[in-house]
C-alpha cells in the first residue's frame, strides 16, 4: 500500500496497525452486541444467570474492546518507547476491566439470588437466611477480587517488584507490624465470614442491641446498620455481634409472646378481666390465636400486678397487639370497675384529744352566746 510523500515515514510504519485497531474494535463491538442478545435470550428462564448478564454489560463490552486492541498491538516490536508504554497501559486497563468484570459478576449473582428469595412474604425466615449469607459472602468476594486485581496491576511495575523483594528480607518485622495494623480489618473480615456462615443475625431480624429495639437493615463488610423504631440508625461494627451478647427476637421464628402489665386493687374480680382480654384479642387483626392468658404475677402492699400474655406472628404485630390490649383493658376498667383501680389509702388519726370526750365533740368549737 502506497502513502502520500508528505506523510512522515514513522507514521507510514504505524498506519497499518492503526487501521487494524479500528477494524478490531469494530469486530469486537459486533461480537459484543451479538453475544449479548444470545446470552440474554438463553438465560431468560435462569434468573441468576440473567442478573449476572445485566450486571456485566458495561465491563464486558470494554473488556472485548481492550482485548481486540491488545491482540493488535501485542505482537508489534516495541522499538519505540511510546509503543512499550502503550502496550503497558493497555495491559493495565485490561486487568482493571477484568477486575471490574469479576466484581460485577459476583454482585449480579448475589442480586439474582436475593431477588429469587424476597422477604416480603409472611414466612420469610429461609429468605432472610439466604439473603444474609449471599450479601455477606458477595461483599467478601468482591473485596478479594479487587485486592487481587490491584495487586496484579502493581506487580507490573518493576519498582513495586523491587520493593516487594526488599520487604521479603525483613518479613518477620513487617509481618508483625502489618498484623497489628490490619487487626481491625482482619477481625471484621473474619467476623463477616462467621456471620455469613453461622448467622447470629440476618437481614430484617428484630434485635435489641445497646438497649435499642430495631431491625437489621443492612450488613456491609465492616458494620451492620440497625433501623431503630423511631427511624434512627444504629451503626454497629461486625465484631460486636461475635463478641458481645444481644437479643434476637426472630432467631428461629418470627412469632413472639407479648406482655401487658396492669396494677389493680385487690377487690377487682379477675373473671371479667379475662373475658375482656379475650374479646380484645379476638377483635384485633394482629392476634394469631395461639395464646391469650391473664395471671397474677405479684401481690404488693397496696395493689396486685396482672400480666397478660398475648401472641402475634411478628414483632411489629406483637407491639401493636400489646398497645391495643392495654388500651382496651384500661378502658374496660374505667367504664365497669372504676372503684377497683389502684388507690392510695391513708388513715387519719386526731391527736391531743381531751380525755372523756369523743372525737366529734373535740373537733367542734364551743358556741358562745351573742
Amino acid at each position: 500500500m502506497t502513502y502520500p510523500t508528505w506523510l512522515d515515514p514513522a507514521w507510514q510504519e504505524w498506519l497499518p496497525a492503526l487501521w487494524a485497531s479500528l477494524l478490531a474494535l469494530l469486530i469486537a463491538d459486533l461480537v459484543y452486541r451479538f453475544g449479548k442478545r444470545v446470552y440474554l435470550r438463553a438465560t431468560r428462564k435462569v434468573p441468576v444467570a440473567a442478573s449476572v448478564g445485566y450486571a456485566i454489560r458495561a465491563p464486558a463490552r470494554l473488556a472485548l474492546l481492550l482485548l481486540a486492541i491488545n491482540f493488535v498491538w501485542h505482537p508489534i516490536s516495541a522499538d519505540a518507547r511510546w509503543v512499550a508504554t502503550l502496550q503497558h497501559g493497555i495491559g493495565l486497563c485490561l486487568m482493571a476491566t477484568l477486575t471490574w468484570l469479576l466484581a460485577r459478576a459476583v454482585h449480579g449473582a448475589a442480586r439474582g439470588v436475593m431477588d429469587a428469595h424476597p422477604v416480603t412474604v409472611a414466612d420469610n425466615l429461609v429468605a432472610r437466611r439466604i439473603r444474609t449469607q449471599t450479601l455477606v459472602l458477595s461483599r467478601v468476594l468482591q473485596g478479594l477480587v479487587v485486592l487481587i486485581g490491584v495487586s496484579l496491576m502493581l506487580m507490573t511495575f518493576p519498582a513495586v517488584r523491587q520493593v516487594g523483594t526488599s520487604l521479603l528480607a525483613s518479613a518477620g518485622v513487617v509481618g508483625l507490624v502489618a498484623g497489628f495494623a490490619a487487626r481491625p480489618v482482619l477481625s471484621n473480615l473474619i467476623a463477616g465470614l462467621q456471620i455469613g456462615i453461622s448467622q447470629p443475625i440476618r437481614i430484617d431480624d428484630v434485635v435489641i442491641v445497646e438497649n435499642e429495639w430495631g431491625v437489621i437493615e443492612e450488613i456491609t463488610g465492616t458494620y451492620v446498620v440497625v433501623r431503630i423504631w423511631d427511624q434512627r440508625r444504629l451503626v454497629v461494627p461486625l465484631q460486636y455481634w461475635i463478641e458481645k451478647p444481644f437479643q434476637n427476637w426472630t432467631r428461629s421464628t418470627s412469632e413472639l409472646i407479648g406482655t401487658v402489665f396492669l396494677w389493680v386493687d385487690y377487690r377487682m374480680p379477675l373473671a371479667p378481666l379475662r373475658e375482656a382480654l379475650q374479646r380484645a384479642c379476638e377483635g384485633s387483626e394482629h392476634w394469631d390465636k395461639r395464646l391469650a392468658l391473664l395471671q397474677v404475677t405479684e401481690a404488693g402492699e397496696r395493689a396486685m400486678q396482672l400480666r397478660c400474655l398475648v401472641t402475634a406472628a411478628s414483632a411489629g404485630a406483637a407491639w401493636d397487639l400489646r398497645c391495643e390490649v392495654r388500651e382496651q383493658l384500661v378502658d374496660f376498667m374505667q367504664r365497669e370497675y372504676p372503684q377497683f383501680l389502684p388507690r392510695q389509702r391513708a388513715d387519719v388519726a386526731l391527736e391531743d384529744q381531751p380525755a372523756g370526750r369523743d372525737a366529734s365533740a373535740a373537733s367542734v368549737p364551743p358556741v358562745r352566746p351573742g
